[in-house]
């Protein structure tokens, strides 16, 4: 049995558009900023939540007045061989990381470092102890590097 993929046309685009900058929007806004009937961004939405295209809506928070205005990038080796006798991955480092509330994101990448991890705290204080107490602690980090982030574009 053959099932046809979902494809974008330009009437989903524009709506993924709208949303991708205003998440808020009410389906009326929509209609109303893509000159698309409400009946049909009402189902169009349905449909791409339903095909995965839209996996979730969320907020952008105002970091500086939730204090975790001050951004690093963790970039992190692992002790692969130590991995492996542990019988554990990279993937459960990403894990690891994950479960903390200061990091934002976790992503396995190729090349001199493993892991790259951005985390978000108040500021370089917060940040020496989140590095040394947390990430330190995970079996199989190796050593760090970090970037400070001076600018968010």
């Amino acid at each position: 049995m053959y099932i046809m993929e979902y494809k974008l046309d330009s009437k989903d685009k524009k709506i993924l558009g709208v949303l991708k900058e205003h998440g808020d929007y009410t389906t009326r806004e929509i209609a109303k900023k893509t000159l698309i009937p409400f009946t049909t961004i009402n189902n169009r939405i349905r449909k791409l939540k339903q095909e995965g295209f839209i996996k979730k809506f969320t907020i952008e928070l105002d970091h500086d007045k939730i204090a975790r205005g001050f951004v690093v990038y963790v970039l992190i080796s692992a002790d692969l061989k130590y991995l492996k006798e542990k019988n554990k991955t990279q993937y459960d480092v990403a894990k690891e990381l994950k479960k903390f509330d200061s990091v934002e994101r976790v992503d396995i990448v190729s090349g001199e470092t493993d892991i790259v991890a951005i985390v978000r705290v108040k500021d370089v204080k917060e940040f020496d102890n989140f590095l040394l107490e947390k990430i330190h602690s995970i079996d199989g980090v190796a050593n760090t590097k970090s970037m400070i982030v001076i600018h968010e574009c």
